[in-house]
């Protein structure tokens, strides 16, 4: 998948990696894609519940040897 941006919040506890996704989303165009790398297992619900509450779109997430990947498009018409 083609991410506009990649963002390294791996090693980051919460609430931390919310709070660089917010700032990373709010660096690239509405309809591009971010990519966020973490560690933090809790992520998995809180960057879903970020992305619901914030009118962005969860595409999809993984994991790939203890690192959660997430790509999160920006939402349309909307700043954030």
């Amino acid at each position: 998948m083609n991410a506009a941006k990649v963002l390294d919040a791996k090693g980051l506890a919460c609430p931390m990696p919310i709070v660089k996704t917010k700032k990373a989303i709010g660096e690239i165009e509405s309809g591009q894609v971010l990519e966020v790398h973490t560690t933090d297992k809790g992520a998995v619900k809180d960057l879903t519940a970020w992305a619901e509450s914030t009118g962005n779109e969860l595409l999809k997430h993984e994991e790939d040897n203890g690192i959660l990947k997430f790509w999160i498009k920006k939402a349309n018409l909307l700043k954030r």
